[in-house]
C-alpha cells in the first residue's frame, strides 16, 4: 500500500486511501453492521490504515462500530483512527443542527469519542464545522491542550476557509484539513490547496465519488433509497440529475478506454493531483472497497490528465453541493 504523510510535523504516515465509515451507519440506507466491520477488516487487511468517522455519524454509533471493528481483529497499533467534533445534531429531530466550537465542548466531544471508540488517544481529531460564535484560536487552542495531555495526536479542520485554517496553523500546527474535492467539486483549486501546500498541511478529500453519482451506478433518484440522504442533495434532483449524468457518461467512456471503472478513474486522478493528498471513499460493502482500492494501480499520464481536465472542468457539476441549511456551515 502507498503511503502518505499528514501534515504539522504529526509524523504520521497513513495509506494513501483511506476508508470513510460514515454510510455504515447513517444518511445512505439502511445498516448491516457485520457487512460493515468485515468491510473495515478487509481494508485493514489490503493495508488501509486510515479510518474516517464522526461523533455526529449516527450520532455516536459510527465511532462505536469502528471501534468494534479496530478491537476484534487487534489492530489499534497499525490503525489511525479518525473523528470530528463540532456538529451537533438535535436529539428530538436529527436532521436539524448546529455548530459548538466552544473550548468546555471540544473537552467533552473528546472525551466522548475515546469512550466510543474504546481508545487512550484519538490520531487525528477534526473540527468538523467552524463555530463563527466562537474564535477559531479558542477552539484550537482547547485542542492543543488535548495534544499536550496525549488524548489526542494530531489536529485537523474540515470545510475551513482560508483565513481561518491561517489563523488556526499559528496556535498549532494543523495536520490535516478535510475538504469535499472531486471530479465535480473541484473549488479547493482555487485557494484551499495551495494554501496548504504552503502551510504543508495535507489536504484529506471527503465524497471524491461525488456521494457516489460518479460511479455510474445511479440512473435515477429511484436507485437511493427512500431515506437515503441524498434524495436531498442538489445535484441528485429534477435537472440537475439528468445534466450530472452526461459527465458521468464521459468519465465512465474514458474509464473503458483505461480499463478501469469510473470509481477507479475518478480515484486515479486525485491521487495524482499530488502526494499531499488522501481520498477517503466510503463504501460499507468489501466489493466496493476493493474496486476503490484498484484505483492505485491506475496509472494516468499528462494525456490523461488534460482529457479529464476538459471533460470535468470546474464548476462541472449541475446543482449545489449542499442544500442551503448545510451550505451554510462551509467555508467559515
Amino acid at each position: 500500500m502507498q503511503q502518505r504523510a499528514l501534515g504539522g510535523g504529526s509524523g504520521i504516515r497513513v495509506s494513501a486511501l483511506g476508508l470513510g465509515c460514515m454510510g455504515m451507519s447513517d444518511f445512505y440506507g439502511t445498516r448491516d453492521d457485520a457487512e460493515s466491520i468485515a468491510t473495515i477488516h478487509r481494508a485493514l487487511e489490503l493495508g488501509v490504515t486510515l479510518l474516517d468517522t464522526a461523533d455526529m455519524y449516527g450520532p455516536h454509533t459510527n465511532e462505536q462500530l469502528v471501534g468494534r471493528a479496530v478491537r476484534q481483529g487487534g489492530h489499534r497499533a497499525t490503525v489511525v483512527l479518525a473523528t470530528k467534533f463540532g456538529i451537533v445534531r438535535d436529539p428530538a429531530d436529527p436532521a436539524r443542527r448546529g455548530v459548538d466550537g466552544s473550548p468546555a465542548y471540544v473537552r467533552s466531544s473528546c472525551e466522548g469519542s475515546l469512550k466510543r471508540l474504546g481508545v487512550d488517544t484519538i490520531d487525528l481529531y477534526y473540527q468538523h464545522r467552524v463555530d463563527p460564535k466562537v474564535p477559531i484560536e479558542e477552539t484550537v487552542g482547547a485542542m492543543a491542550a488535548l495534544v499536550r495531555e496525549g488524548k489526542i495526536r494530531a489536529i485537523g479542520l474540515s470545510e475551513a476557509s482560508v483565513d481561518t485554517i491561517r489563523r488556526a496553523h499559528a496556535v498549532h500546527p494543523i495536520a490535516a484539513l478535510q475538504t469535499e474535492y472531486s471530479l465535480w467539486s473541484r473549488d479547493p483549486e482555487d485557494a484551499t490547496l495551495p494554501l496548504c501546500r504552503e502551510l504543508g498541511i495535507a489536504f484529506v478529500a471527503y465524497s471524491p465519488l461525488g456521494r457516489g453519482f460518479l460511479t455510474g451506478a445511479f440512473k435515477t433518484i429511484d436507485d437511493l433509497a427512500p431515506d437515503d440522504y441524498r434524495r436531498s442533495s442538489p445535484r441528485f434532483q429534477g435537472e440537475n440529475f439528468g445534466r450530472n449524468l452526461d459527465l458521468v457518461a464521459h468519465i465512465q467512456e474514458l474509464a473503458r478506454l483505461k480499463h478501469c471503472t469510473p470509481s477507479q478513474l475518478a480515484l486515479a486522478w486525485l491521487l495524482a493531483r499530488g502526494k499531499d493528498i488522501i481520498p477517503i471513499p466510503g463504501t460499507k460493502r468489501r466489493h466496493y472497497l476493493e474496486e476503490n482500492v484498484g484505483a492505485l494501480d491506475v496509472q494516468l499520464t499528462d494525456a490523461d490528465m488534460r482529457q479529464i481536465d476538459a471533460i470535468a472542468p470546474r464548476d462541472v457539476a449541475a446543482g449545489e453541493r449542499y442544500p442551503s441549511n448545510m451550505k451554510q456551515l462551509v467555508d467559515k
